[in-house]
C-alpha cells in the first residue's frame, strides 16, 4: 500500500496533539468523579462492544496514563512517519483486534479501558513490517526497537492484576495483521534478466 512520507516536524504535532488530547480527557474524567470509565469496554456484554473505539483514550487514572504515555507518543510518531494512510489502517486495525479480544477473553463484568492494546499493535507493527517490505532501514529500526522495549512483549502473557493482557495480545496481532495488509506488496520485483545473444562468424 502506498502512502505518503509526513514530514518529521508535523508527524511530532500530531502526536503531541493526540497526546495531550489523552490528558485532556482524563482530566474531565477524573472531574466527573470517574464517569468516563463506562465508555470502557464491558467485556461480554454486546451492548459493550461499541465502546472499543472509546476505551483506547481512557485511562485508571493518572500512574495508567503516564506509563502509556511515551510509547503511545514514540511508536505512534514512527508509523506515522511512514504515511498517514498506513498510520490509520495499522491503528484501526490494532484498536480492534485489541478490543475484540478484550472484550472476549476478559472475565465478564470488568471494564476495560487504555491505550495500550493500540501501543501493542503499533509495536509489533514497526518489528515485523520489515519481514515483507525487506528495506534495509525498517528492518535496522525494528532491531533497536526490539532491544529497547521487547520486554513490552510479555504484557501478552497472563500477568500482574489489573493488567489486560488480552487487550495487549488483541492489538498485538492487529498489528501484524496491518503490517502483513499493508506490505506484503511492498517487495520489489526484480525485471527478468534480458537475454543475450552471441553471434557466431
Amino acid at each position: 500500500m502506498k502512502s505518503q512520507p509526513v514530514r518529521p516536524l508535523h508527524a511530532v504535532l500530531v502526536m503531541a496533539l493526540l497526546l495531550a488530547g489523552l490528558w485532556v480527557v482524563e482530566v474531565l474524567d477524573q472531574l466527573s468523579g470517574n464517569a468516563l470509565d463506562a465508555y470502557g469496554i464491558r467485556a461480554r456484554e454486546v451492548d459493550g462492544l461499541p465502546e472499543i473505539f472509546t476505551a483506547p483514550l481512557l485511562h485508571a487514572g493518572w500512574d495508567h496514563l503516564a506509563s502509556n504515555s511515551v510509547p503511545f507518543f514514540a511508536f505512534g510518531l514512527l508509523v506515522l512517519l511512514g504515511g498517514v494512510a498506513r498510520w490509520v489502517v495499522s491503528t484501526l486495525v490494532s484498536v480492534v483486534s485489541s478490543g475484540l479480544l478484550a472484550w472476549l477473553l476478559t472475565p465478564a463484568g470488568t471494564i476495560v479501558l487504555g491505550a495500550s492494546g493500540v501501543i501493542f499493535g503499533w509495536l509489533t507493527y514497526l518489528l515485523v513490517r520489515g519481514v515483507w517490505s525487506r528495506r534495509p532501514g525498517q528492518v535496522a529500526l525494528a532491531v533497536v526497537i526490539l532491544l529497547v522495549y521487547g520486554g513490552l512483549l510479555w504484557g501478552v502473557l497472563p500477568g500482574a492484576a489489573g493488567v489486560s493482557w488480552q487487550a495487549h495480545l488483541g492489538g498485538a496481532v492487529g498489528g501484524v495483521v496491518a503490517a502483513w495488509a499493508l506490505h506484503r506488496r511492498d517487495v520489489p520485483v526484480r525485471p527478468p534478466a534480458p537475454q543475450v545473444y552471441g553471434w557466431r562468424t
